[in-house]
């Protein structure tokens, strides 16, 4: 499966996301911090969601996290070709985020647990957004370069 399906629904950003988008257009995937406690959350949203203050920063995320959950999908879905993966991601720099899982074999041999992964370029309506990966995940002896794309836009805090 390609990682951008132009016929893949993409959100539309509002206020709270549009620092995000531009990250997307520039090729990066971008996080908030806050300036008070330094907690890193996801999604965007104009406050902390650990102590509720309002200055917020965004920076630029490692792209580097791990395969925290993943359901195999068998059914067509709009812009997806069976089977794909819907994935819970663990970012490096803390927050979970729902994606898929790229440039790897969608079956549970391939899609290990806790594996390392690197993001693509997050999509925005006018890029392409995968990038060479350097990152190897190895399986059962087997190497296979495996991406996370950031097209699924709900996470989890933790």
């Amino acid at each position: 499966m390609p990682a951008f399906d132009p016929k893949r629904p993409l959100p539309v950003p509002t206020p709270e996301t549009q620092p995000y988008w531009d990250g997307a257009k520039a090729g990066e995937l971008r996080l908030q911090r806050c300036d008070a406690c330094a907690h890193v959350y996801f999604p965007p949203r104009p406050f902390c969601p650990k102590c509720a203050h309002r200055k917020v920063s965004w920076f630029k995320a490692s792209g580097k996290a791990m395969l925290y959950s993943y359901v195999i999908h068998e059914r067509p879905a709009p812009g997806f070709t069976p089977p794909y993966s819907i994935a819970v991601v663990e970012l490096d720099e803390g927050p979970r985020l729902m994606s898929n899982i790229v440039d790897c074999p969608q079956t549970p041999e391939a899609l290990q647990l806790d594996m390392r992964l690197e993001e693509c370029s997050p999509p925005s309506p006018r890029t392409s957004p995968c990038r060479s990966s350097n990152l190897l995940s190895e399986t059962q002896g087997v190497q296979h370069e495996a991406r996370f794309d950031c097209r699924c836009r709900r996470g989890r805090d933790h």
